[in-house]
């Protein structure tokens, strides 16, 4: 109960928080997108409103889940993992545990989100966030919350394991911190409407163009899982990056086109 009075008086500083944050994402990506769009598309294209929807709900929702969890296994890895891992880890400077941490949180996302795609039951929860037929940084918060916690979740455990976190230092973990604030930025970036490319560095760092492949209703599916760092695809043979932008998106599946039958589509089992 005490939990739950805390949650509602923080509820409107929260909102309040959420609201700047989109204005100031939509001030930097809408005239980026105008500029350098790679394909023609209105801003308030089909759905923006029902994603603008997702982006409030899935910084609510993911967090119901993820908290006890992400507590639970951290409680449990600090007592399997041998000390000398964290005493190790925990000595590295900051800059070297997050740049660390980045690669080996997206290994464990990398294969979540494979896992995604190649299991049917997962799959009915991460076909929404597939189901866009226009790709803009919106899109990065159409998602189901299921699939969001599933995917962040992937993202921390192979921090925790390593040390590169450690949650239970008695204070907020500033690695923890910034994994999910620059890997939630860099979301909203490789699904912006971009024909930005980045030459060689592009198995190094994922750019628009390489997750956009990922997005594909017609070309090669299932390539591309990577979140931040491409040379996973390339070391796990899912690479997928032409010298072009998709010419479509979306899947084949129709799904609802209302978020509450969209919410309870994979609990349907078809």
């Amino acid at each position: 109960m005490h939990q739950l009075e805390f949650f509602l008086k923080a509820l409107p500083l929260e909102l309040f928080r959420l609201s700047v944050w989109l204005l100031l994402l939509a001030v930097i990506f809408v005239p980026l997108e105008r500029l350098f769009a790679g394909h023609r598309q209105k801003v308030l294209r089909a759905f923006a409103l029902s994603d603008i929807g997702y982006y409030f709900l899935n910084n609510f929702a993911p967090k119901l889940f993820m908290v006890p969890v992400m507590g639970l296994i951290g409680w449990g890895l600090h007592f399997l993992v041998p000390q000398g891992v964290y005493a190790f880890s925990g000595s590295l400077p900051l800059v070297v545990r997050l740049l660390a941490g980045l690669v080996v949180g997206d290994i464990g996302y990398y294969w979540c989100h494979r896992a995604m795609h190649e299991i049917p039951l997962l799959w009915r929860f991460h076909a929404l966030h597939h189901g866009a037929e226009e790709i803009d940084w919106l899109v990065s918060t159409r998602a189901h919350p299921v699939d969001v916690a599933f995917g962040h979740t992937a993202g921390l455990i192979p921090l925790y394991a390593l040390g590169l976190a450690q949650p239970l230092g008695g204070q907020s973990d500033p690695v923890t911190q910034w994994f999910i604030v620059i890997g939630t930025i860099w979301s909203f970036f490789i699904h912006a409407n971009l024909n930005w490319r980045f030459g060689p560095l592009e198995w190094l760092v994922s750019t628009p163009a390489f997750h956009h492949w990922h997005h594909t209703k017609s070309g090669p599916i299932n390539r591309n899982y990577a979140s931040m760092v491409p040379a996973l695809d390339l070391v796990f043979g899912t690479y997928h990056l032409p010298g072009r932008l998709p010419g479509d998106y979306g899947i084949e599946t129709p799904l609802p086109t209302d978020m509450a039958g969209q919410l309870l589509e994979p609990f349907a089992g078809r």
